[in-house]
């Protein structure tokens, strides 16, 4: 594994693109420190810190620094297509393949990329989600400070998930401008699947069945925070109230298309002439 993933990451840092896409990934998450200490002036009546208004506590800070961060992760997807593209663009796939690489190597290298990089973007969530919670929460138990970091390992699950979409389109299409066509096509059909899901039988129904859709899946990973942060400046309203919680059952969808499209990119790889 770790001669693989070596190999993969020299490939990387020796293309000027890919590293200045893999920073500017690492880098963007730091922009939710920015945000915690962002201070809005009102009409100058008052300022208006959102580090002050309890966003920021425990265990929230893990749900809202995952969702944020999880928006950015297009970045990196461009790196996962290029590493398919330039492939076959600089003929190195039929060269590594001749120099001894198995194609299940081939696949596992490209896999063991994509699960590293997510890790070390997990990491460095976590680290971030930490730092400004003991800094801004009124909570300082242990059980509360750790209760609800499942959304790290969702998040995790996020990435690869998403990242092994890209890398099963990349060797569908060979091209990465391409793969990310197809990738913003196949966000499209999704929803248009589901308005006919629910013109021929019920709005319900058509959500649950969405629900396994690959990209939808992927999002109902981590829910939208807005809602949540709602709830608890107004804990009356009964009509805020909604299931933001990380289920077994999405992370298992997840984990399911994740393994599809790796197993497809190898089939792809192995059935195709070079």
């Amino acid at each position: 594994m770790l001669r693989l993933l070596n190999l993969e990451l020299q490939k990387l840092l020796l293309n000027r693109t890919s590293k200045i896409l893999i920073f500017v990934s690492f880098i963007l998450p730091f922009f939710v420190i920015l945000l915690s200490s962002l201070k809005i002036n009102v009409f100058g009546f008052f300022t208006l810190e959102l580090g002050e208004l309890g966003i920021f506590n425990f265990p929230i800070i893990w749900h809202l620094t995952t969702f944020f961060a999880s928006q950015f992760k297009f970045f990196f997807a461009i790196v996962v297509v290029s590493m398919i593209g330039n492939e076959y663009s600089n003929k190195t796939i039929k060269q590594n393949l001749i120099d001894g690489l198995s194609k299940k190597e081939f696949i596992l290298s490209k896999f063991y990329t994509i699960v590293f990089f997510s890790l070390v973007s997990t990491f460095i969530i976590g680290l971030i989600s930490f730092c400004i919670g003991l800094y801004y929460s009124s909570y300082n138990e242990a059980s509360i400070i750790f209760s609800e970091i499942e959304f790290l390992f969702a998040y995790l699950l996020k990435l690869i998930g998403f990242f092994s979409l890209c890398l099963f389109l990349g060797m569908l299409v060979k091209r990465s401008a391409f793969a990310l066509a197809f990738l913003f096509i196949l966000f499209i059909t999704e929803w248009i699947l589901f308005g006919l899901l629910s013109w021929q039988f019920d709005v319900a129904l058509a959500g649950n069945i969405q629900d396994f859709f690959p990209l939808k899946s992927m999002y109902n990973l981590i829910d939208q925070p807005f809602q949540r942060i709602a709830m608890t400046k107004f804990p009356n309203k009964g009509e805020l109230i909604y299931d933001y919680a990380v289920h077994w059952y999405e992370l298992a969808i997840v984990m399911g298309w994740t393994a599809l499209f790796v197993f497809l990119s190898y089939r792809l790889l192995k059935n195709r002439d070079l």
